[in-house]
């Protein structure tokens, strides 16, 4: 699953991080590493970019940066 197949409001597990180079750096940077919990916070109205919150902190990806993330999605409580 990638940020595209999520709606405002869901919640996933980040599952691998492709992509090599710089991006895969900045990406994993950001604190976006297997394991980490996100949430769809914000679309844009042309749907780029995102806004993600994960560990206590909200980021906006966009989605050239967004589409190298792998996910599984977590259930709602």
């Amino acid at each position: 699953m990638k940020f595209a197949d999520m709606k405002v409001g869901d919640v996933a597990v980040v599952s691998n991080v492709t992509g090599e180079g710089q991006l895969r750096k900045r990406i994993l940077d950001l604190g976006i590493t297997k394991g980490a919990r996100v949430k769809l916070v914000r679309i844009a109205p042309l749907g780029d970019p995102v806004e993600i919150e994960l560990r206590g902190y909200r980021l906006t990806l966009r989605k050239t940066e967004a589409v190298i993330v792998d996910l599984v999605k977590e259930e709602s409580e």
